[in-house]
Formats: C-alpha cells, structure tokens, sequence
C-alpha cells in the first residue's frame, strides 16, 4: 500500500488494508495456495511491510480468520434478528443465509474448518473451535427461545447440520444443501419441545 507524498503513516489503517487485500486471496487459494512473496506482489507490499504488522504469514492467516470469524457470526446473528420474534423462522434464516452463500460462485467453504484442516496447530484449532462456538451459542439461544427440553443439546444437533451442509455444499453439490439442513433442523424442533407443539 503505497503512502502518497506528504501523507502519514497509518499502522492501524495499513494492517486493516492489507487484511483486507488478503482475505478474499487466503479463502479462494487456500493458505499453502501462495507463497509470502506472490502474496505480497498481489497486496503491493513488501515483506517488511507484511511481517511489521503480522510478524509472519501465519500471522497474517491468524488475523484473517479471526476477522472472518467475526464478520460471518455477525452476518449470522443480523440474519436471525431480521426474522423476528420466531425462533422457527429465526431458525429457517439461519439455513435461509447459508444457502445464500453456498451459492455464491466464491464460496470455497468454511474459512476456519478449511484452516484447521490445512494446518493443525494449536492457533488455527483454536479459532476454529472459537468460530464454532459462536455458531453454537447462537444456536442454543435460538434453542432457549423455542423452548427445547435441553437447549445446548439441541444447538449442538443443528451446529452438525450447519457444518455438514457446509461441507457437503464446499464439496459435493451446493444446490440445495441449506435448504434441505434446514428441513431437517426444522424436523428436530417440534420433539425437542418441553410444552405443547405448535
């Protein structure tokens, strides 16, 4: 990122920009799918540059996912207030919102689940599961909502069918896989009720 003649250096701004830059080339190549140098070439920086504000590449993949992580979970969470009071329809918006994605002719997947399973290390597994408990904390509130016997439980089951249709959209056929999660989420909701089904 070039700074024009008599302006400032902005770290703070420069590190976002090239966070910026980079995720959309990490997601759609893949973490090992670039060296730092073609990396930095495609940002227009140099190394010193990149390494000043990420220490290495591997710093730079681990603030990538981490603002990924943020971003998709708050695209979800709008996702769901949007439906309103429903927990069914909040339910439905989740799935709604995946399929959105999947069809995205971008789409390459989970960012974080791909990450982890890339690189097993410590780090990425970390952010990872971070990412996932996200999803489940906003599954179990929908659960909470809906009056599930055992909300976490409940969560959990639809964080299975989140991940999988994600995975199976990434690599198998993404027509349809959030529609039909979303069948089979909806399916789970009226057994796992502690009052009368409505």
């Amino acid at each position: 990122m070039p700074v024009l003649k008599g302006s400032t250096i902005d770290p703070a701004r420069t590190r976002a920009a090239i966070l910026e830059a980079a995720t959309p080339l990490l997601y759609e190549r893949g973490l090992d799918g670039i060296g730092v140098a073609e990396l930095c070439a495609r940002l227009g920086v140099s190394k010193e540059t990149l390494y000043r504000h990420f220490g290495t590449k591997d710093g730079l993949v681990q603030a990538m996912l981490e603002a990924r992580s943020e971003r998709v979970t708050r695209w979800m969470a709008e996702a769901v207030a949007a439906a309103g009071q429903d927990p069914a329809g909040q339910l439905a918006a989740v799935f709604d919102a995946l399929q959105a994605w999947y069809d995205d002719p971008a789409f390459r997947g989970c960012a974080m689940l791909n990450a982890a399973a890339q690189h097993h290390v410590e780090p990425v597994r970390a952010i990872t599961a971070r990412h996932l408990d996200r999803y489940l904390d906003l599954l179990t509130g929908i659960a909470e909502r809906a009056g599930a016997a055992d909300p976490p439980v409940l969560g959990r089951q639809w964080l299975m069918l989140v991940e999988g249709a994600t995975v199976v959209a990434a690599h198998h056929d993404a027509a349809g896989a959030g529609e039909h999660a979303r069948r089979a989420a909806l399916a789970l909701l009226p057994a796992a009720r502690t009052g009368p089904q409505g």
